[in-house]
């Protein structure tokens, strides 16, 4: 081997803005860092930080409501013992038409460090990457990418192969994963299916054929709209939220429907191996996409993944500061 193959990778990239672009090895360099970070929100004694973020700004800057992806940010800021800023979105000057590029201009007047953007426009976090010298973290940019959720999905299942197979350098190449539900409209899907492939893992995506995207095969997965087919060699199935605010346009003929075709509860589960880990990005339409009983049992790992996301987003902003 030569010198550069034996060497350890070093982050290089400024900005996060999908896994589109990211490589198998970027993508495991973040999953690599992660488990420190584990261990941190795990602590006995009490003392759930680490000064690698101290005196930096993290900016959270969210045009669209969230609970898990904005709180999660922000605790593991501070978890990194930065000082971060919440953005009031309905009382800032973006309500009077300023443009991001301005709003962006002042907040880096302050001396930002990391800002987190998420916004109803595919593409706005990478259009204000090119132009600012913050660190910009695409938090969700409409229904092109989520890349810290497909980050955190992508550890949560290698923790649970490693454990199932006894194995701390096990991969998840192989694994197969079933997704399940509004695949047209879900940034969540994009980034799982760009981060689980390039990882080797074989996605496939199930749902009505009128919240099929036409060309969802090329980005590399297998596509049908028969639940038992997806679910049965999966050994994960991931159900995605329904967006009922999109059911005005009538792509399905009923929420009846839908549970009967599409739900993943202990019936349609019959169809899957007994393995099969439950996942789901939240926050859940329970007894809809996914039944009350299954999200809550033993199979279900959904607490699992709100937990790593804190750990996958530390490791995320401690490499794009401190590389």
């Amino acid at each position: 081997m030569t010198p550069a193959e034996t060497s350890s990778p070093v982050w290089t990239r400024k900005d996060l803005i999908g896994l589109e672009d990211l490589s198998r090895q970027e993508i495991e360099m973040i999953l690599d860092t992660a488990p420190q970070f584990v261990a941190v929100s795990k602590r006995g004694s009490g003392i759930k930080k680490v000064p690698l973020l101290q005196g930096r700004l993290i900016v959270n800057w969210f045009f669209e409501p969230s609970t898990r992806t904005r709180t999660s940010f922000e605790l593991a800021a501070k978890r990194l013992s930065a000082d971060t800023l919440t953005m009031n979105v309905q009382a800032s000057s973006s309500k009077k038409g300023e443009t991001l590029h301005d709003t962006l201009d002042n907040i880096e007047a302050m001396h930002s460090d990391v800002v987190v953007i998420r916004h109803s426009f595919a593409g706005s976090a990478h259009i204000l990457a090119e132009r600012h010298d913050s660190h910009i973290i695409n938090a969700g940019d409409g229904a092109h990418e989520h890349p810290t959720q497909g980050l955190l999905d992508a550890f949560t299942i290698r923790d649970h192969v490693r454990k199932q197979k006894n194995d701390p350098e096990a991969t998840i190449d192989g694994v197969r994963v079933a997704i399940i539900g509004d695949i047209s409209h879900s940034r969540v899907a994009r980034s799982n299916i760009w981060g689980l492939t390039k990882l080797g893992a074989s996605v496939v995506v199930c749902g009505p054929s009128t919240l099929m995207p036409q060309d969802i095969a090329r980005m590399g997965c297998e596509v049908t709209t028969n639940l038992r087919e997806a679910i049965k060699d999966a050994d994960v199935v991931y159900a995605l939220r329904i967006q009922l605010e999109r059911q005005a346009k009538c792509l399905f003929p009923s929420i009846r429907e839908y549970i009967r075709l599409y739900r993943i509860d202990n019936e349609s589960l019959k169809h899957a191996p007994e393995h099969a880990l439950i996942m789901h990005p939240g926050p859940i339409n329970r007894d809809l996409e996914l039944a009350t009983d299954v999200a809550d049992g033993p199979r279900s790992v959904i607490l699992e993944q709100v937990s790593n996301g804190v750990a996958v987003r530390m490791a995320v902003m401690h490499l794009l500061v401190n590389s």
